[in-house]
């Protein structure tokens, strides 16, 4: 559905995206990740067709977004940071307004109406978008992205100024709207992105860094693998077992988690847990839980960028 291949765009000397490359298939919901300054901006303002790269090629569903400018960017829903709003007309004739310039071809209220019961504004239809908070203009922005009912959508912190309660109703939404488009979901709220995305894709001083399915991309970044155990029996004995299993690097005593039971974080550099287990076995003591501790994303997004050059600053 979206196959971005080679893209290089400079801004004088400075080289916002060097050779960017990723593909979409139908479906998908991409999170979109860099640190200010890597690239995100320019590479988003490409697909959309806002902006030319200097090399490379952008294709929406098979469709040169340079060659057909029209023709691609019919395929594509855009809501930016800031939505692209005008304050003094009411949500009705905003909408109506984007509907025209679409030049959608769907029944108009219908349409319209239908979309606004998906993002919850139907009951401010006929308000004034000046006078509506934050979290309805985002609403009614992504509302206009949707106008068309276009197979790819791409939106740019999509939950900012939300609520809890609204941010929760979004990311459903959002998880709904991938089930009949294609979607790229920029964001500075890494939790946000594990919570909506099948995959990742990090971009770091003009270069992808890491592009993979969301649940391999959270086992990236470290060799180290760790593992939570709960052992009954003797903490010093236990840990003593533990720190002399081959390929254990470091244990972590975490205290007494219940009457008997203590807690440890083993570190390793491959899997060990079968010898542990062999280990504990030969001995009166039990294991209770062991299982892999899970990196947190921001901790994945640190450790995959940490090799790179820190961001020169801007936000390209």
């Amino acid at each position: 559905m979206i196959q971005v291949e080679n893209l290089t765009k400079k801004y004088g000397k400075n080289v916002a995206l060097d050779n960017v490359s990723f593909s979409l298939e139908d479906g998908d919901i991409l999170g979109f990740l860099g640190p200010n300054g890597a690239g995100k901006s320019t590479t988003m303002n490409i697909i959309t067709g806002y902006i030319s790269s200097d090399s490379g090629v952008v294709k929406i569903d098979g469709i040169d977004i340079l060659e057909n400018p029209a023709e691609a960017k019919k395929k594509i829903g855009y809501l930016p940071e800031i939505p692209p709003l005008y304050n003094e007309m009411t949500v009705q004739k905003y909408l109506e307004f984007m509907f025209n310039l679409k030049k959608v071809r769907l029944p108009m209220k219908e349409h319209i109406n239908k979309i606004c019961q998906m993002v919850k504004i139907s009951d401010v239809q006929d308000r004034i978008i000046k006078h509506l908070s934050k979290g309805y203009c985002q609403r009614v922005g992504l509302a206009q992205a949707l106008l068309g009912d276009p197979p790819v959508l791409i939106l740019d912190e999509a939950t900012v100024g939300l609520d809890p309660k609204q941010i929760i109703e979004i990311r459903k939404l959002i998880k709904e709207l991938g089930k009949k488009h294609t979607v790229i979901l920029s964001s500075h709220v890494l939790s946000e992105v594990q919570a909506v995305c099948d995959k990742i894709v990090v971009i770091n001083n003009g270069k992808i860094v890491a592009d993979d399915f969301t649940s391999k991309f959270m086992q990236s970044g470290s060799d180290t693998k760790s593992l939570k155990l709960v052992i009954e029996g003797k903490e010093t004995a236990v840990y003593s077992i533990l720190s002399k299993v081959d390929g254990v690097q470091k244990v972590i005593r975490n205290g007494e988690c219940e009457r008997g039971c203590y807690e440890y974080i083993v570190e390793s550099n491959n899997d060990v847990r079968r010898v542990i287990y062999r280990a504990i076995a030969k001995t009166d003591y039990n294991i209770l839980v062991m299982r892999p501790v899970e990196r947190s994303l921001e901790e994945t997004f640190l450790d995959i960028i940490s090799g790179n050059a820190e961001s020169k600053g801007g936000d390209y």
